[in-house]
């Protein structure tokens, strides 16, 4: 697993301390690792507020990781907290990272094709651009047939080029499709070390 290098000033336990992530979970059954995740975050003193689709939900509840955050999970983009601005653009504008995992097939095909039909599309269209871009991280998580499909690699050469998303994984391994291949997503360890890398 990768590990992060400690700071110069020796205080290496809260190398993200000031620093705000938003974390969108996309629906497959590596939402259980986004938990892990969204731990080790916090405990390198970033903020962290989750957003999740419908779908994610299924598989690990927004109180995991309100519990995890300290913060309410957004899960729907009619969902209303106390400011008043449309959620998507306060937390778009908000965050220093917005990074999905994991990055499901599905998500990555509507990123590439520009669609906003849930909070997580919709915050990830209304990400800066200028003065400075938002830096956004994708950790994809699929079936090795899936992640080998051209159309996929395709929609994700999208992403990359005309967003400038950067990408972390995948990795090849154990699949809940009980086969082995590419497509699992990176360990919780590994994501963090690229998360900090942008941050940092």
């Amino acid at each position: 697993m990768s590990q992060v290098p400690p700071n110069p000033a020796g205080h290496d336990s809260a190398p993200l301390t000031g620093r705000k992530v938003l974390l969108a979970v996309t629906g497959g059954i590596a939402a259980y690792k986004s938990a892990a995740l969204t731990s080790r975050l916090a405990q390198a003193g970033a903020e962290v507020r989750v957003i999740m689709t419908e779908a994610a939900t299924r598989f690990v509840t927004p109180l995991t990781f309100e519990s995890l955050s300290g913060h309410t999970v957004i899960t729907s983009i009619w969902q209303r907290e106390q400011e008043l601005a449309a959620q998507h653009i306060s937390l778009a504008r908000w965050c220093d990272l917005f990074l999905v995992a994991p990055a499901s097939a599905d998500h990555i095909a509507k990123l590439a094709a520009g669609l906003c039909d849930d909070i997580v599309l919709l915050t990830a269209c209304a990400l800066p651009r200028a003065p400075k871009t938002t830096p956004a991280l994708l950790a994809p998580a699929m079936n090795a047939d899936m992640w080998q499909n051209p159309i996929t690699q395709r929609n994700l050469a999208t992403v990359r080029q005309f967003l400038g998303w950067h990408l972390v994984g995948p990795e090849t391994g154990w699949q809940a499709c009980r086969t082995a291949g590419p497509g699992r997503m990176a360990e919780p360890e590994t994501i963090f070390a690229a998360a900090v890398d942008l941050l940092l």
